[in-house]
Order: C-alpha cells, then sequence, then structure tokens
C-alpha cells in the first residue's frame, strides 16, 4: 500500500512508524511543514496517518477526508483533542470527571474569580500537553496577548500519565504540569486508573493515545486534565513494542 505520514517532525516516533511499515513493503511518504502542499497531488496514497495535530496537518487531514481518503486517527477526533473546549465536553460526555474551567477576558476574570477558585492553570485555547501552560495563583498572574483566555481548576493531587494501546494499559507518575517526555516514576497501576484509561479509549473507539490523569488528594478521586491522540510513548515500558503495535492497529483499521 501507499502510505503517508503526516508529521512535524521526520524523525522521534513519525520515523520509527515509517520504518516499520516499510519494512512491510509498503510505500510510505513523511509529510512535514517543510514538503506538504495540500492539494490533488495527496491523493495518489491509499491513507494517511494524522500523527501531529498541528492546525496545518488537520487542514491536510480534512481535505484528504473530504475526497475520500482514511485518515487515521480520525481527523475530527485529532482536532477535539486539540481545542480545549472541545476536549473539556469529550471528557465530560465519555462520564469522566475533569476538572472546572473559567473562560473570560482578563480584566472580567479577575473581577469574577474569588480567592478560593485559586490555583488554576492557564492554557493555550488550542494546545495539548505542557507547551505554554501556566499555573495562575492569585488575579496578579493573569496576563493575556488580547481576546479571551481558558483557565482549569488546578487540581491538588498525585499526576499520572496513562498510556493506552488497543486494550493494554501502561501508567506512571509525573510531576505537576510536566510533558510527556518528562521522567516520570513506574508505580503499581491501580484498577481505577485502568478502568479511567480504557473508559476513555471505549467510549471513542480509539486505537491508542493517553491521558493526563490526577488523583485529588482531599477526595481520592480520578480526573482527567489532558488528553492525546497520538503519542510518542517516549515512556512507555510494558511488555509489548509501541510502534509495531500502533502500526498492526491502524493497518488493521484501515482494511476494515
Amino acid at each position: 500500500m501507499k502510505i503517508g505520514i503526516l508529521s512535524k517532525r521526520n524523525k522521534m516516533f513519525a520515523a520509527k512508524i515509517k520504518r516499520y511499515l516499510e519494512s512491510e513493503g509498503h510505500i510510505v511518504e513523511l509529510y512535514t511543514l517543510e514538503n506538504l502542499n495540500i492539494n490533488q497531488s495527496l491523493l495518489k496514497n491509499d491513507f494517511y496517518i494524522l500523527k501531529s495535530k498541528h492546525m496545518f496537518f488537520l487542514y491536510a487531514g480534512y481535505f484528504l477526508d473530504g475526497n475520500k481518503i482514511p485518515v487515521i486517527p480520525n481527523v475530527n477526533l485529532s482536532y477535539r483533542h486539540k481545542n480545549r473546549i472541545e476536549a473539556h465536553y469529550l471528557i465530560k460526555h465519555a462520564g469522566l470527571l475533569g476538572p472546572n474551567v473559567y473562560m473570560g477576558m482578563v480584566e472580567v476574570l479577575k473581577a469574577k474569580l474569588k480567592k478560593s477558585d485559586y490555583p488554576l492553570i492557564q492554557k493555550p485555547l488550542m494546545g495539548s500537553g505542557s507547551r505554554g501552560v501556566r499555573l495562575i495563583t492569585s488575579s496578579e498572574d493573569l496576563t493575556t496577548a488580547g481576546g479571551p483566555i481558558y483557565l482549569e481548576k488546578y487540581i491538588q493531587g498525585i499526576h499520572y500519565l496513562s498510556y493506552f494501546i488497543d486494550d493494554k494499559v501502561c501508567v506512571y507518575e509525573k510531576l505537576p504540569l510536566s510533558n510527556e517526555h518528562s521522567q516520570v516514576k513506574a508505580i503499581e497501576m491501580t484498577q481505577d486508573l485502568i478502568d479511567t484509561t480504557l473508559q476513555w479509549k471505549n467510549h471513542y473507539n480509539m486505537l491508542f493515545g493517553h491521558l493526563d490523569i490526577v488523583r485529588d488528594e482531599k477526595t481520592n478521586k480520578l480526573y482527567v486534565v489532558d488528553p492525546g491522540s497520538f503519542p510518542e510513548f517516549s515512556n512507555w515500558n510494558c511488555s509489548v513494542d509501541p510502534v509495531k503495535e500502533v502500526c498492526q492497529l491502524i493497518l488493521n483499521e484501515y482494511v476494515k
């Protein structure tokens, strides 16, 4: 088959899946910002792997989807992972707990928020992971370059990185506000962490992904604070090879 990969990078996990698919006899082309041109020439491939949620690659995904070329993972679901408001409601619609959210102009939020609402997390409206994320401890920390800002209640507790590939779940303890590539601590997975992860995975029929989860130190409840549609699996250290498993799931999804 002819397969395209839409990725910000031509290395890391994207390069690994390219090598694996080529070793299986497929013709694979990797599209980055340096060579991606959204036009009819993209229709030469049988299907595409959407590795990046960067808006340009999402636009390419929508173009392909509109031209009946399969894109894996689903373009619209990937976009909803990237949009913080959409992601918040994805969490709610899956029947999981998420942090309280606040959105508005800085001066309005400064006037309306109570001291008890702090600490908060300020996040870019479009994005995922820890890029551009700030801890807000008081109204003096609130800043903007213009326009409304998006805030979430900061949940005090233990922070987890939870990967899933099919029904295989791998959970680690991590530092608050750290990204997927940061150092993690191996833990003994509890059933509620596994159940939360699989509830998310099954509700949206996802092949793989990850969640940032926090266990509230006061209530012991689990809150999903950030979902990811296509992680790098940088800290995956479970029984299966993530590259092989992810590629096989994608190939099986295409031939359905």
